[in-house]
């Protein structure tokens, strides 16, 4: 097994796979003053992430959860329904049931079918994060990426190739890595594993799948052009992700405080921001300069490139298809005057006369028929 793992790793990182001709590994030796990137430096982004959620988890309870009571909104109390296996075994293969399977349920159960459709509403209930979670998420990845894109600017705006991107090739592979450069990648993975780590536990959107695509995808990429000296080039997809993303945050923190026209605002900054950067600056200035360019410098492709480029090219089919999510969104702003984000479930209301959660408390205990049991519901 170990003469297996050992053949795996010498073929990983054979340099014909990510060095160019007549460049090998001995050459990113630090030397001269030159500090070149070190592919196990990454490990380092693994504890990070864990810094990374203890600041998230501050930065929720001390800021964003006094400032989500300041904008006016309520913690949500909800009401867990009364125990019932019968529902409880149903629910677990069917969360809304029709019309003819609650009549069955409601027979079963000696209930009416009206409280059986409650019964499934609390529950459904139960599985929605409340509006305060939900911000507390939102104002916590506002806070990062308006961090993350303030210091890329920092970083990147007196380096020449951040205004000409053909100079990310100059000299190549030959770039000494600048401390700017490696706090900037530890940040953004450490980021990027964080999310990873609490899929389980944040809010679950329609295009889950993805957002998990996304992560896996962005630190692949992220790790790609560390071990391929492709540094510059990975800065420049970083700071063009960011910024869009600072506006969508912000647009979701104030639709859950209910500022409506506060919220039409930053959604659509952030819809500008987001065909800019996604479908006009990724693909015309990044993509450019990673697949056309590289073919004028060298005669020689190495794997690496392709490995990166076909990640780069999942990022911007994510794009597209996020870019129909936002259109859609648009039209029923211009047309309806209303932006919601369909991704996510909407709380249903909850509501049961005083006999009802009478008997959904102690009535089914001891047998007893609902005291509307034969009225029309």
């Amino acid at each position: 097994m170990q003469h297996i793992l050992t053949v795996l790793n010498n073929w990983f990182w054979w340099e014909d796979m990510w060095m160019p001709r007549n460049c090998s590994w001995a050459n990113f030796e630090d030397h001269n003053g030159y500090v070149f990137p070190k592919p196990q430096q990454l490990f380092a982004t693994i504890p990070y992430a864990f810094v990374m959620l203890a600041i998230r988890f501050f930065l929720e309870r001390c800021f964003a959860i006094p400032l989500a009571n300041m904008l006016g909104i309520k913690k949500t109390r909800r009401i867990k329904p009364q125990p019932n296996p019968t529902l409880e075994a149903f629910f677990k293969e069917c969360r809304k049931p029709s019309q003819s399977e609650i009549r069955g349920l409601a027979k079963k159960c000696n209930w009416t079918m009206h409280l059986v459709e409650k019964w499934f509403r609390r529950r459904r209930n139960l599985e929605i994060p409340t509006l305060h979670k939900k911000f507390q998420e939102a104002c916590w990845r506002f806070v990062f990426y308006t961090t993350s894109f303030t210091a890329g600017i920092i970083f990147l705006y007196d380096k020449p190739w951040f205004h000409d991107i053909w100079l990310v090739w100059l000299n190549y592979p030959f770039h000494s890595v600048l401390p700017s450069q490696y706090w900037y990648y530890m940040l953004e993975m450490s980021f990027y594993w964080s999310l990873l780590f609490t899929l389980g536990i944040d809010t679950k959107r329609k295009d889950f799948k993805a957002h998990v695509v996304h992560h896996f995808a962005a630190l692949g990429l992220m790790f790609c052009s560390w071990s391929a000296n492709y540094i510059r080039l990975g800065t420049l997809v970083m700071i063009v992700h960011d910024f869009a993303d600072i506006w969508l945050e912000a647009a979701k923190m104030f639709n859950y405080a209910r500022w409506e026209n506060t919220c039409s605002v930053l959604f659509v900054i952030f819809s500008i921001a987001f065909f800019i950067t996604r479908l006009i600056l990724f693909p015309f200035w990044i993509l450019r300069a990673t697949l056309y360019y590289p073919a004028l410098y060298t005669d020689t492709l190495v794997p690496a490139y392709f490995f990166f480029n076909v990640q780069l090219l999942i990022l911007q089919g994510l794009h597209i298809y996020w870019a129909y999510l936002v259109f859609n969104i648009l039209k029923k702003f211009i047309f309806v005057k209303n932006v919601k984000d369909d991704r996510s479930d909407e709380e249903e209301e909850d509501s049961f006369s005083d006999a009802e959660e009478e008997y959904m408390k102690n009535g089914h205990k001891n047998g007893s028929s609902h005291p509307l049991l034969n009225n029309n519901h």
